[in-house]
């Protein structure tokens, strides 16, 4: 039983009873605290993947365990047919730290950018999205149609039709897509999926721009960067620049599953136009307080610029001629090589470390902010020796 098994019975019964469609590294975790997991047979790994960006408090913060055990006692789910308390507390945080003024909950990242397609063609009256090159938004059928990547969208063709792809960081080329009938540009203020991308200083300001000039919508999808990823609470700050409507998810509930979209004011939904049974209740509020809280007061924001200076500095320092480029802001780090970086992720697992590789050959480092330097220095030995 769980708790008790080993490995390989583990396996065997995934085989057996799960969906066979996840690419899994060999070890089962039972257990993490702040940057370290455990395995089951008692090994421990320095996670540099957070749960692919949604730790940023680490695993098991007791603000955010503590928060879920005390609202599992009072309220778990009532749906939104009903006002909750912790619901409207949580609502007028995120417009405090986004300094946006309204906000509709789901419970994923691709929920939000589902929302974020529908609220932009509700209130423009348009159909057709600008995207960029090497994006990811998500799998649902929506998120999907704004995700680049072919071999994410073949096997679920016809998607939706109405959408450019542009190169990422051309602003020009953005530009030339907008027609009289697009209703928004989506864009990731840092491409994660897609290598760890990260623009020129003025990309997200001359967006903003075309699309004041054009009438058009502007959508961030801060999914992967927000609540302290980039050493900023979003990155959109970074460069100043605000999007009529922004996605979120992952770190928003500390691990626990939340999500969602942030707009300005006249950008919303109507009565009955969106809805979510689960978006906002108070278990998943309550989880993305107490995570908002640990970020705060363990100051997370900027120990993630401090750290990650420091983490890209170390990275910079490994002299190979297989690598490439090492680029990343904050906590948010991409290692480009010029093969294909499966190899290193298995020497890294066997010695302590859990890497990401995004790309095919760019290592994804995206830490919870509670890693240490003396973890980080940890790290980069293994990637160096691997």
């Amino acid at each position: 039983m769980p708790g008790s098994e080993t490995y390989e019975s583990i396996v065997s019964r995934d085989e057996k009873y799960v969906m066979q469609n996840y690419t899994r590294q060999p070890i089962a975790l039972k257990k993490g605290e702040g940057a370290v997991v455990y395995d089951v047979d008692d090994n421990q790994y320095i996670d540099c993947l957070a749960g692919i960006a949604v730790n940023n408090v680490g695993h098991c913060h007791p603000n955010v365990v503590n928060a879920i055990k005390k609202q599992s006692e009072q309220l778990i789910h009532v749906s939104n047919l009903y006002y909750t308390q912790i619901q409207t507390q949580l609502a007028e945080k995120l417009v405090e730290l986004t300094e946006m003024d309204r906000i509709f909950f789901c419970n994923s990242g691709a929920e939000a950018i589902e929302s974020a397609m529908k609220l932009a063609r509700s209130v423009s009256k348009k159909t057709d999205f600008v995207a960029a090159e090497q994006s990811f938004h998500g799998r649902t059928i929506g998120s999907l149609s704004v995700t680049h990547k072919e071999k994410f969208r073949k096997p679920f063709a016809p998607l939706i039709e109405d959408v450019n792809f542009v190169p990422y960081n051309d602003s020009q080329a953005v530009a030339d897509s907008i027609t009289n009938n697009t209703a928004a540009v989506i864009v990731e203020p840092i491409q994660g999926e897609g290598g760890v991308n990260i623009p020129s200083n003025d990309y997200l300001k001359e967006l903003r721009k075309i699309c004041d000039d054009t009438g058009t919508l502007l959508i961030f999808d801060e999914v992967q960067t927000g609540f302290g990823r980039t050493g900023k609470w979003f990155c959109k700050q970074h460069s100043g620049v605000q999007p009529d409507i922004m996605a979120m998810a992952k770190a928003m509930g500390g691990g626990f599953p939340i999500g969602a979209i942030a707009s300005k004011e006249g950008i919303t939904f109507d009565k009955g136009e969106h809805a979510s049974t689960f978006g906002g209740n108070p278990l998943a509020c309550a989880a993305s307080l107490g995570a908002i809280r640990a970020i705060e007061d363990d100051s997370l924001v900027q120990r993630s610029k401090e750290l990650g200076d420091y983490f890209v500095e170390r990275l910079k320092n490994i002299s190979r001629d297989d690598v490439v480029e090492v680029r990343g802001r904050g906590l948010m780090i991409g290692m480009e090589l010029k093969s294909d970086c499966k190899k290193i992720l298995n020497y890294a697992r066997e010695n302590g470390v859990l890497l990401n590789c995004t790309s095919d050959s760019v290592l994804r480092i995206v830490p919870p902010l509670v890693i240490t330097s003396e973890q980080i220095d940890k790290v980069v030995d293994v990637i160096e020796q691997a």
